[in-house]
C-alpha cells in the first residue's frame, strides 16, 4: 500500500488532487460570500464593545501609567502591590470629577451656545440672500459659475428639515438599535477599559510570548522593536495633540470673546477637537469659525478674524506642534494629507486620527530597508557583520 501512494502515478496526481479541493473550495467560499460575511458582521457587531474599550483603555493608559508611578513611590507594601488597581480606580475617579464640572459649566454654555445659534437661523437666511443679491450684482468673469441661489436654499431647507424630524440623530444611533442595547454597549465598553487597564501587563506579557511562540527568535525581535516604536508614537502623537488641541482651542475662544462672539466657547472647543486630525481638522474647523463670525457678526469682523485666526495657526504649526512631537513625526506635508486621505476612506474618523502614527512607522522600516540595501550595494554584497549575501540568505 505503502508502495502505491509512493509511486510516480500518485505522486502526479496529488498535486493535481489538492490544487482542485482548494479550486472547489474557493468557489463555494466566493458563491457563498455573503453568508460568510454575514457571519463576520455579525461577529464584528458582538467585539464591537470590547474593541471600542480597548481603544479608551489605550487611550487612558497614558495617564494612568503617570499615576501609577506616583503610587509606586509609596513606601506602604500594600499600596505598592496594589498600584495599577488603585491608579485605575483614580482616573475614573478623576474623569467622573471632569464629567460633573462640565456637566455643571460647560455643557450648560455650549448648550445655550447651540440653541441660541438655532433660534437664529431665519436671520442668517436672510443674511445669506442679501449677500448672494450682492454677489449677482457683481460682473463676475464668465468662466465662473452661475450662483444658483434656489439650489443653495432648497439645500439649506433640507438641512433644516432633516434635523428637525430627526434625520440627523436617526442615522447617527443606526445599527445601534434600542435605547437599552445603546445603554448596554456603552457600559460594557466602560467595563472593559477598566479591566483591560488593569490587565495591561499581563495582556502584554502573553501577547510577546505568543509573538516568541510562533515566529524565530529573529521575527519576535524584530515584531517587538517596531511594536514598541508605534506603540511610543501612538501615546506621543495622543499626548502632543491633546495638549496642543488644549492650546489652540484655548487661544481661539480668547480671541473669538475680544471680537465679542456669542459662541466663542462652543468654536474653541470643536476647533480643539478636530486638531486631532491632521492638517485637515484645523483648516475645516477654523473656516467653520470663520462662517459663524460671518453670519453673527458681519463680513467684516469676520474677515479680521480670519487673519487673527491664520497668524495663531502658523504660529501653532511652526513653534508649538513641531516642539510637542518632537522628530518622531517628521513626514513631508504631502504624505500627510494623502495618509490622511487613505485613513479616512478606509476607516473613517479612526483612520484619520491614528493613520499619521502608523505611516510614520511605515516610513521607518522603508528607510531602514533602503539603507540596508544601498550598504550591501556598496560593500559588495556584504552587510554590517561582514557576511556575503548569499550566505545570510542560505542561513
Amino acid at each position: 500500500m505503502n508502495k502505491f501512494f509512493k509511486s510516480p502515478l500518485m505522486r502526479s496526481i496529488v498535486p493535481h488532487f489538492i490544487l482542485g479541493v482548494l479550486l472547489i473550495a474557493a468557489f463555494r467560499i466566493i458563491m457563498g460570500i455573503e453568508y460568510f460575511t454575514g457571519h463576520i458582521w455579525q461577529f464584528w457587531g458582538v467585539v464591537t464593545p470590547f474593541f471600542f474599550g480597548g481603544i479608551i483603555a489605550y487611550v487612558l493608559n497614558l495617564p494612568c501609567s503617570a499615576i501609577q508611578r506616583l503610587y509606586t513611590r509609596s513606601n506602604n507594601r500594600v499600596i505598592k502591590k496594589r498600584s495599577r488597581a488603585l491608579s485605575v480606580l483614580t482616573l475614573f475617579v478623576l474623569i467622573i470629577v471632569l464629567i460633573t464640572i462640565a456637566l455643571n459649566f460647560i455643557v450648560p454654555a455650549v448648550s445655550k451656545s447651540v440653541t441660541t445659534f438655532i433660534s437664529e437661523v431665519e436671520n442668517y437666511e436672510r443674511t445669506l440672500r442679501e449677500w448672494l443679491d450682492t454677489v449677482q450684482t457683481w460682473e463676475l468673469p464668465s468662466f465662473l459659475p452661475d450662483i444658483n441661489e434656489a439650489a443653495i436654499f432648497d439645500f439649506i431647507q433640507e438641512f433644516i428639515y432633516n434635523l428637525e424630524v430627526g434625520g440627523f440623530a436617526n442615522s447617527l444611533w443606526q445599527g445601534i438599535g434600542s435605547t437599552a442595547r445603546a445603554l448596554f454597549t456603552t457600559i460594557l465598553i466602560i467595563i472593559s477599559s477598566i479591566y483591560f487597564l488593569i490587565e495591561k501587563d499581563r495582556l502584554k506579557d502573553y501577547v510577546k510570548r505568543m509573538i516568541g511562540a510562533i515566529t524565530s527568535a529573529k521575527a519576535s525581535e524584530t515584531i517587538l522593536k517596531y511594536s514598541q516604536k508605534l506603540n511610543h508614537n501612538l501615546h506621543m502623537y495622543i499626548y502632543a495633540q491633546t495638549i496642543d488641541g488644549v492650546i489652540l482651542g484655548s487661544l481661539m475662544t480668547g480671541l473669538l470673546l475680544i471680537f465679542r462672539s456669542p459662541h466663542a466657547l462652543l468654536l474653541g472647543l470643536i476647533l480643539g477637537f478636530v486638531n486631532y486630525i491632521p492638517y485637515f481638522g484645523s483648516i475645516f474647523g477654523t473656516a467653520f469659525a470663520v462662517i459663524v463670525v460671518a453670519f453673527t457678526q458681519g463680513l467684516t469682523t469676520a474677515g479680521v478674524a480670519a487673519i487673527f485666526m491664520f497668524i495663531i495657526q502658523q504660529i501653532d504649526g511652526n513653534f508649538i506642534q513641531p516642539r510637542l512631537l518632537g522628530g518622531s513625526f517628521s513626514l513631508s506635508p504631502l504624505l500627510v494629507i494623502i495618509s490622511v486621505t487613505i485613513g479616512m476612506n478606509y476607516a473613517g474618523i479612526l483612520g484619520m486620527l491614528v493613520v499619521v502614527p502608523i505611516v510614520a512607522i511605515l516610513k521607518d522600516i522603508l528607510d531602514e530597508y533602503i539603507e540596508a540595501r544601498e550598504y550591501k550595494k556598496l560593500n559588495g554584497g556584504k552587510n554590517g557583520n561582514g557576511k556575503e549575501q548569499g550566505q545570510n540568505e542560505a542561513v
